[in-house]
């Protein structure tokens, strides 16, 4: 009876092992599936707060971002390690895996900031502070905040948590992009105090529908960014 059930273990242990060495579909979304693993499924975005939603984003945004990481200007050691050994080509077949994705966003969590947060928050990302020269954020963004294709990504849809600590990691330096780096220049004339109330407002938003980022700038940015091409 010994030697039985010993066969059957090895047996399990065997079809186990065989089923580990069986070789993986080759397929865009199995190549993916790391992505995933953070960003939540089909890249809608994990519940931590902290890894964003990638789908749907502009396929050039998304590019930048896997350059950003590879090639040092932005630092977060598990994607730098994801991304460091892929090619250009196979970087761009990521972002527009994930751009192509169309999947509803869920509604905004209930916001705890008071009204003057959300108001400073409206008016900075409606309309700017001219005597900071500071843009509004729609310039870049588009009016409905959706981002513009193919290159700027939509502000909405994104937790509070991850709004602040990316444009916190402006203002530190710790995030940086391709020269000319505008988000870097707008970014060091924030408070914490402008800071805080633009993630806030933002998150406080709902997406509006369809959440496609918009196909061209109706005006020229206000300023020139890198990796982002002009409207003709």
């Amino acid at each position: 009876m010994h030697r039985y059930r010993t066969a059957l273990a090895c047996g399990g242990l065997a079809a186990a092992f065989a089923a580990a060495a069986a070789p993986l579909p080759d397929t865009l979304a199995q190549r993916v599936a790391p992505c995933t693993a953070c960003h939540g499924k089909e890249g809608r975005a994990a519940p931590d707060g902290y890894h964003p939603r990638i789908a749907g984003k502009p396929a050039g945004y998304l590019y930048n971002q896997l350059l950003n990481f590879r090639d040092g200007r932005r630092r977060y050691a598990p994607m730098v390690y994801l991304v460091d050994p892929l090619s250009d080509g196979y970087l761009r077949e990521i972002a527009e895996h994930f751009a192509a994705l169309d999947l509803p966003y869920p509604a905004p969590a209930p916001t705890r900031e008071d009204a003057a947060t959300l108001q400073h928050g409206e008016r900075l990302v409606q309309q700017g502070d001219p005597a900071r020269e500071l843009p509004a954020c729609t310039g870049c963004h588009g009016r409905q905040l959706t981002g513009v294709a193919p290159a700027v990504p939509g502000l909405l849809g994104l937790p509070r948590d991850y709004l602040g600590a990316q444009l916190g990691a402006w203002v530190s330096g710790q995030r940086r992009a391709q020269a000319p780096d505008c988000m870097a220049a707008i970014a060091r004339k924030l408070t914490p105090q402008d800071v805080a109330a633009l993630a806030a407002w933002l998150a406080s938003r709902p997406v509006p529908q369809p959440a496609r980022p918009a196909a061209r700038f109706e005006a020229d940015p206000p300023l020139e960014c890198g990796g982002v091409p002009r409207s003709p």
